[in-house]
């Protein structure tokens, strides 16, 4: 790490603590060159990942999407919002030890919906008739029938 003062790349670490929230470290230092201390801070860097959209455009991929998407198919319903974190933190996980850099929103969507499907199955129907573009009664229905026989 350079010295802030002196430009000097040689340091040792007197002192190391994790950040209010385990995601950061704080270290501090001491400059081997002239003496003098400092404080660096280490993250972990996060490659982002990229949602293809059906139009093909490419958007980072935002949690707080999902989790707006969540509530409002849980509005309503005894669905607690610890629940709903834990939801997106599975997705989220997911997505970062799969390594990949791009998802489809299909894939995406297979992923809230096979969640919900367990937590809350209303839930589960509306961010599916929403998600799927349900036309029509007839493919509700269909769904609905899906999730009566895997019931069985």
């Amino acid at each position: 790490m350079k010295c802030m003062y002196c430009g000097s790349i040689n340091s040792k670490v007197i002192d190391s603590r994790a950040g209010e929230d385990n995601t950061i470290i704080r270290r501090r230092r001491e400059c081997i060159n002239c003496g003098k201390r400092f404080t660096t801070y280490e993250t972990v860097e996060n490659t982002p990942i990229f949602v293809i959209k059906t139009s093909g455009a490419r958007q980072a991929f935002d949690p707080n999407k999902i989790r707006n998407g969540i509530i409002k198919a849980c509005e309503k319903r005894p669905v607690p919002a610890s629940t709903i974190d834990k939801i997106v933190e599975d997705i989220q996980k997911k997505l970062y030890n799969s390594l990949a850099q791009e998802v489809t929103s299909k894939e995406l969507g297979e992923m809230v919906c096979e969640e919900l499907k367990n937590v809350d199955e209303v839930a589960y129907v509306r961010f599916a008739s929403v998600y799927r573009s349900f036309t029509d009664t007839t493919s509700f229905i269909k769904e609905l029938e899906k999730m009566v026989k895997k019931d069985k």
